[in-house]
């Protein structure tokens, strides 16, 4: 692992540092917001803004891709990424900022589409399963990292802006100065909603879900922490927690979901987030210590929603697919994503703060109840037929080429093609010669 991961270490390098950037611009801007007085509403409309710029950027950074290759368009999208860090502290109005997250979220796509596509071209067949694994690792360390920034300084100033400018700028160099071959061009994906849901109605359900409850923790889960009464230390502190639980509990639910039913985790996954989310409201009551475990818990299932949500799929395809299919859930994931903060930040301003936690819970028990009714209308699959689950974290539709399930699938199918046509040759065959006997 330790020659693997130094082989592609500019990339990782790159992606790490745009990643705590990344983690701590949310942040900051979700605090800095609730002490300017930014009602919760207008708030969920900031953030949500960014999600809209991920679909933005999914569709319109391929093109400039092609059109410019792997390093120019890097170098744009970070240089755009970059300004809008500081400029968020510039203009505070809410519109701006609103412009601004579209941006950010736009150009902050394309920089995951380059260096995801870039890590596909330098793996196998045999090291694809553990450069996804090293890069899932990173991105959800470095988010968690980057939250702890926010102590640098005043969020009331720009220096936490400017340390967000400062660490997307320096992404820019490991990558720029690397000597791996660029990958082959990049295409939009296309969504083709109808056909999954008649494939899976679970899994595009599961992706929307957990779409919104993703995206509201992101966007409002630091004016919820700020809004009950916790410091910045305290507002790092229960995001990194969060974050922290999504990346060290996927592993073992998501190896119980290909011992079982993946429907019967899905929906358990649903009850007992929810329960968690309602016991998070309780440890509010209790102090930073009772929060931070909540929110440990809370994160080690809800982030495992999405990933189980794309096992399911795949688990009915049977035949290729795997990459298209797993391209168009991520946009169905995005669409949940857009929602989620306006809801939740509705339900926050009319409710209070804790609000989020009873969308949370209802959200969760939502996708719980659709996965129980499933159960009970479709057919189970069998154990044997099922996938493996893979850790996996929305970035762009370029991850899904580094999914080690999308190759498998897709030399199975090649195989299966293969061996029709040697069929299909050999009944020819059999009939030339029997013909030729005949003559």
């Amino acid at each position: 692992m330790f020659r693997l991961a130094y082989s592609i270490y500019s990339l990782l390098l790159g992606i790490g540092l745009l990643l705590v950037g990344g983690g701590l611009l949310g942040t900051a801007l979700g605090v800095r917001a609730s002490m300017d007085g930014v009602s919760q509403t207008t708030i969920g409309f900031i953030m949500a803004s960014y999600f809209a710029g991920f679909i933005v950027g999914t569709y319109g950074a391929p093109g400039i891709v092609r059109r410019v290759g792997h390093v120019r368009a890097f170098a744009a999208f970070a240089a755009v990424g970059s300004t809008t860090g500081i400029l968020h502290a510039m203009f505070t109005d809410p519109l701006a900022w609103m412009a601004l997250r579209l941006l950010t979220g736009a150009s902050f796509v394309g920089i995951y589409m380059v260096i995801e596509s870039w890590l596909g071209e330098q793996s196998t067949s045999t090291t694809r399963g553990r450069v996804f694994a090293l890069y899932m690792t990173i991105t959800l360390l470095a988010l968690a990292g980057g939250q702890f920034l926010i102590l640098v300084g005043d969020v009331g100033t720009f220096v936490p802006f400017g340390v967000v400018t400062i660490l997307v700028s320096l992404a820019l160099v490991p990558v720029a100065l690397t000597r791996l071959r660029e990958p082959i061009p990049l295409e939009a994906p296309i969504l083709g909603l109808r056909h999954l849901i008649g494939i899976s109605p679970l899994g595009v359900a599961g992706a929307f879900f957990s779409g919104l409850a993703y995206a509201a923790f992101w966007g409002m889960g630091p004016v919820f922490a700020s809004g009950i009464g916790l410091d910045k230390m305290g507002v790092a502190t229960f995001m990194a927690a969060t974050i922290l639980g999504g990346a060290l509990l996927q592993v073992p639910i998501g190896h119980l979901s290909d011992q079982l039913d993946r429907r019967t985790v899905i929906a358990w996954v649903g009850v007992v987030g929810s329960l968690l989310a309602l016991g998070l409201f309780a440890a509010t009551f209790f102090g930073r210590g009772a929060i931070v475990v909540a929110a440990f818990l809370y994160g080690g299932v809800m982030f495992t929603a999405y990933g189980l949500a794309v096992a399911h799929m795949n688990d009915h395809l049977h035949e290729g697919g795997v990459l298209e299919a797993t391209q168009a859930l991520l946009l169905v994931h995005g669409g949940g994503a857009v929602a989620g903060p306006l809801v939740a930040g509705f339900m926050m301003e009319r409710f209070g703060s804790q609000a989020l936690l009873f969308f949370f819970a209802a959200i969760l028990a939502l996708l719980a109840a659709y996965a129980f009714r499933r159960m009970h209308v479709s057919p189970t699959i069998p154990l044997e037929d099922q996938g493996d689950y893979v850790p996996m974290v929305r970035t762009s539709q370029a991850a899904a080429e580094l999914d080690p399930r999308a190759d498998e699938a897709e030399l199975a199918y090649d195989a299966e093609v293969e061996e029709e046509a040697l069929d299909e040759g050999e009944d020819a065959g059999e009939g030339g010669e029997s013909a030729g006997s005949r003559a």
